[in-house]
C-alpha cells in the first residue's frame, strides 16, 4: 500500500449518493515536490483521464487540497498478483491464459491510444472479486507521438524487454509497444512456475542482462505444447516477430477460437477466485501505513482549518503568503477530474448530434418537397400543380390567369407550416 518512492496511501471511500465503493490514493504534495515526483503524478492523472477499459484500473475523480493530491479509482478487492504469488498460489494454464487475454486486451487498447505502460509486473496487476485482472500504476507510462519511439530506461529490471537495455547501451535508437508484451510473457511464466524465466536483479549490469535475455528460457516438460508456444512467442527477443496485439494472440494455438468479445464483457469464469473471507493484502503493510502516515485523513478537516488560520495571520504580518506561488502552480497543473460529469457531457453531445442530424434531414426533405415540380415535356418550364399546360402569350410570358392559378396551387398544395419537433434536451441521469 505504501509506494517506496512517492509515499502513496490507499483507502476505501464511498460515494454518498450511490453508495458505490472506490479506492482513493493520496500523496503528500510536499513529498512529491521534495522527491521530484510531482511531474510524474500530474502526468499520470492527465493520462488516466483519457483512458477507459474493462481491464484497467480506471480513474473516476482527481482533486487536491493544501496537503495532498487525490486520485479516486476502481476498487479491486481481490488483491494484486504479487500477493497471491507470495502465498504460493498455483495458477493453472487456463488461469494464466485468461490473464494473458485480459491484460493483452488492455495492452491492445493502450497501443491504439499510443500509450506504453513500461511497468507490467505482478505488483501492478490487480484482481477483482471474481478473479478478473486489471492493470494499474501508470506513473512511468508515456504516450508516444505517431511513429515515435521511447528511449528512456524505465521499468522494473527483471520484467524489462531486451530492447530497453539495448537502447540504454545505445545499440538502438528506441523501443515501442512490444516491450509491454515481453513483460506480460515474464508475468505469465512466473504465474505458472512461481519463478521468473531469467535470473535478473536490480544490480545486474546492463551488458550481462542483455546476454541473459538472449538465452532460451527453460520450459518444464509437463507444460502443454500449446502453452509453451504462447510463452515462446511472447518472449521472443526481437520485437518484430514478438506477439504485440490481440489479433496475434488469437492466432496462437492455445488461444485460437477464443471469443475476445466474451472476454471483454467479462462473461468468463476465472479458474482462480480470490478469497472473500479475508483481505487480499499483507496486514503488515496496512500497519506500516498507519505508522508512517503522520497526517491521517480523519483529522484533516481540523488540521486544515488551523493551517488556514495560521496562513491568514502570516499574510497579515508579512504582506504575502510564501506558499501562494507554489499553490497557484499546483492548481494550474493538477487536473481536477470527474468521470461521471464527463460521461454525462458525452451523452448530451451525442444526443445533440443526433438531434442536429434529424433536423438537417427534415429540413433537406422539406426543401426537396417544396421545390418538386413536374417538368413540361416540350421545354424547361415546369408544369403547374394542377397538371394543366401553361400557355405563353406573344411576349413569351405566362398569362396572368395561369400565374394566379399557379400561385394558388403553391399556396394550397406546397406550403408547409414549419413545426420544430426537436425534443428539448434532458439530462440523461
Amino acid at each position: 500500500m505504501v509506494h517506496p518512492f512517492i509515499l502513496k496511501y490507499v483507502c476505501i471511500v464511498q460515494k454518498r449518493d450511490s453508495g458505490s465503493l472506490f479506492a482513493m490514493k493520496y500523496v503528500s504534495r510536499n513529498a512529491c515536490i521534495g522527491r521530484g515526483a510531482l511531474g510524474g503524478v500530474l502526468k499520470e492523472v492527465e493520462l488516466l483521464a483519457t483512458l477507459e477499459h474493462p481491464f484497467l484500473v480506471n480513474l473516476w475523480y482527481s482533486f487536491q487540497d493544501e496537503e495532498d493530491l487525490f486520485m479516486v479509482c476502481d476498487l479491486l478487492a481481490g488483491g494484486d498478483l504479487r500477493y497471491h504469488l507470495n502465498h504460493q498460489v498455483e495458477f493453472t494454464e487456463a488461469s494464466v491464459a485468461l490473464l494473458v487475454c485480459e491484460i493483452g486486451s488492455a495492452l491492445d487498447y493502450l497501443q491504439k491510444q499510443r500509450v506504453v505502460h513500461r511497468d507490467i509486473k505482478p505488483d501492478n496487476i490487480l484482481l477483482d472479486e471474481e478473479g478478473h485482472a486489471h492493470l494499474t500504476d501508470f506513473n512511468i507510462a508515456t504516450r508516444l507521438p505517431p511513429d515515435g519511439l521511447a528511449c528512456s530506461m524505465s521499468g522494473t529490471k527483471p520484467y524489462m524487454a531486451p530492447e530497453v537495455f539495448m537502447c540504454a547501451l545505445e545499440e538502438i535508437a528506441g523501443y515501442s509497444y512490444p516491450v509491454d508484451w515481453w513483460s506480460l510473457g515474464i508475468v505469465a511464466y512466473e504465474m505458472r512456475s512461481g519463478i521468473r524465466p531469467f535470473v535478473v536483479h536490480s544490480a545486474t549490469p546492463l551488458v550481462e542482462v542483455k546476454n541473459i535475455l538472449n538465452t532460451q528460457p527453460h520450459f518444464p516438460r509437463h507444460w502443454s505444447d500449446n502453452f509453451i508456444d504462447l510463452l515462446s512467442k511472447l518472449l521472443t527477443v526481437q520485437p518484430g516477430p514478438r506477439i504485440s496485439s490481440q489479433r496475434e494472440l488469437q492466432q496462437t494455438k492455445l488461444l485460437r477460437g477464443t471469443c475476445f468479445d466474451k472476454i471483454l464483457a467479462k462473461n468468463t469464469n476465472p479458474p482462480f477466485k480470490p478469497s472473500k473471507d479475508h483481505l487480499n493484502c499483507d496486514p503488515s503493510l496496512e500497519l506500516e501505513e498507519m505508522i508512517i502516515e503522520a497526517k491521517p485523513l480523519h483529522k484533516k478537516k481540523k488540521r486544515l482549518a488551523k493551517q488556514r488560520s495560521i496562513n491568514r495571520d502570516n499574510q497579515n504580518q508579512n504582506g504575502q503568503d510564501q506558499l501562494s506561488e507554489l499553490d497557484s502552480a499546483l492548481l494550474k497543473q493538477f487536473l481536477v477530474y470527474n468521470r461521471f460529469k464527463e460521461q454525462k457531457r458525452k451523452v448530451m453531445e451525442q444526443k445533440e448530434s443526433e438531434w442536429q442530424q434529424e433536423l438537417d434531414q427534415a429540413m433537406a426533405c422539406s426543401e426537396v418537397d417544396g421545390r418538386l415540380e413536374t417538368i413540361h415535356e416540350g421545354g424547361n418550364e415546369p408544369a403547374p400543380p394542377n397538371g394543366k399546360p401553361t400557355t405563353i402569350d406573344s411576349n413569351g410570358d405566362r398569362t396572368q390567369q395561369q400565374q394566379q392559378q399557379q400561385r394558388q396551387g403553391e399556396q394550397g398544395n406546397d406550403s408547409l407550416d414549419y413545426i420544430d419537433r426537436t425534443p428539448s434536451p434532458k439530462p440523461s441521469i
